[in-house]
């Protein structure tokens, strides 16, 4: 996955808005004004911070080398996903999947734990 493949993924998200609040070098998805997806667009290395269920970001952090702590967020709720091909893409789209659902409360059927 790219940046390009992971923005044209967000943004077909219904109600999805792409803003850049902290300046250029930040990218975020927002539903119903609410951040959901924050991408650097200044790293070296793609990666991006997702919320996550409490729970289900110390299990993911626990299995998944590439699954850090929310950089510059609140690391109970949020995870820093590095984008190093160790997760396959389905994976991280359920991850952005679930970030989304919490923010826009629109639940999908998909498994909570992946």
């Amino acid at each position: 996955m790219n940046l390009e493949a992971l923005r044209e993924y967000c943004l077909s998200k219904p109600g999805t808005e792409e803003t850049l609040p902290f300046g250029p070098d930040t990218l975020v998805f927002k539903v119903n004004g609410k951040a959901y997806l924050l991408m650097p667009l200044d790293e070296e290395d793609l990666r991006f911070n997702v919320k996550c269920d409490p729970d289900l970001a110390v299990e993911l952090r626990a299995e998944y080398a590439c699954v850090l702590p929310g950089y510059h967020m609140n690391k109970k709720h949020w995870n820093t996903i590095v984008v190093d091909g160790s997760v396959p893409r389905s994976r991280l789209l359920e991850w952005i999947d679930h970030s989304y659902a919490l923010v826009s409360g629109i639940h999908t059927s998909k498994k909570k734990k992946t």
